[in-house]
């Protein structure tokens, strides 16, 4: 077990180039390799500080950071109703998030984009939404990509001077949909571009997306799916395990030097003898050698 534990954490610290009591950084040629907190999802301890060091664990220095972890620390009431919720959100200091962005800082991670917010709250608990992503120094909330959402959103967004950033599922799979429609609400209005998704959906090659669209992708989600066509269709899998180009939509990144920040998001079946810390690690070490081929 020892020998096991060891192990991993020479890992960790080989996937992302550091030294021992250094702070991770996991910025390789120039891109920002992250994760959505959500990857850490089927760990134990889901407090705020445990997220935290299971993205110190992994060697990243970036996160989109789950909301859910987030509105726990600074308190929120439990088992209550959601107007008691709603006059929580509306009244409360930025302090305990003011402290979360100093632990965070402290630990060496930054807090990319925040995952806060939702197009059905009241005017008052959408702007607490944008205040708390502020606090945190994030560029901008994320939530599901939809005109209506884009709508309702876009002027808070500019209201706050922050991004409404819009992540995709299965959607640019719909003949109907379009991503052109969703930018063209707003200059803030801006994209956290699922490429696993998009790729398990319509079989189309992101990397041609990337290519048009990127001056409006503030984050990209990395995962291995297989295609609409493959046999199981539109999985998740291991990265390198799957049809999803993640290799190159890294190196174009690269290659263009775009501002795009890379967030893995660990979907595929963790294997029983493994946790999503070691797994992101593995994910970590995919993303370094696509970028650093040299690397070992």
């Amino acid at each position: 077990m020892l020998k096991m534990k060891c192990a991993v954490m020479l890992l960790a610290m080989t996937a992302v180039g550091v030294q021992a009591a250094d702070k991770p950084d996991s910025r390789f040629a120039g891109v920002q390799i992250g994760t959505i907190t959500y990857s850490f999802r089927s760990m134990k301890d889901q407090s705020l500080t445990a997220i935290l060091e299971y993205a110190v664990q992994t060697g990243l220095s970036s996160v989109e950071l789950m909301g859910g972890a987030v509105e726990q620390y600074a308190g929120i009431p439990s088992g209550q109703d959601a107007e008691a919720v709603r006059r929580w959100r509306t009244s409360v200091s930025m302090d305990k998030f003011r402290e979360i962005r100093k632990l965070f800082k402290e630990r060496g991670v930054k807090i990319d984009i925040l995952k806060l917010g939702d197009p059905d709250w009241s005017d008052a608990e959408i702007d607490y939404a944008f205040r708390v992503c502020k606090t945190l120094g994030a560029k901008g909330i994320t939530t599901e990509i939809s005109e209506k959402s884009a709508r309702r959103l876009a002027p808070f967004a500019d209201k706050h001077k922050r991004y409404v950033i819009f992540h995709n599922h299965g959607q640019p799979g719909r003949p109907d949909f379009s991503f052109d429609r969703v930018l063209a609400v707003g200059p803030r209005v801006m994209l956290n571009f699922d490429a696993g998704h998009y790729f398990g959906a319509t079989g189309k090659d992101p990397c041609e997306l990337i290519q048009r669209l990127h001056a409006r992708i503030v984050s990209i989600h990395l995962k291995d799916k297989t295609g609409p066509e493959a046999t199981p269709r539109d999985t998740n899998r291991p990265f390198g395990e799957g049809q999803t180009p993640v290799g190159e939509i890294l190196r174009l990144i690269r290659k263009e030097k775009w501002p795009i920040t890379c967030d893995i998001e660990l979907e595929y079946e963790i294997p029983q003898d493994s946790d999503a810390v070691k797994e992101v690690i593995k994910c970590v070490d995919y993303c370094r050698k696509a970028l650093l081929p040299d690397a070992r």
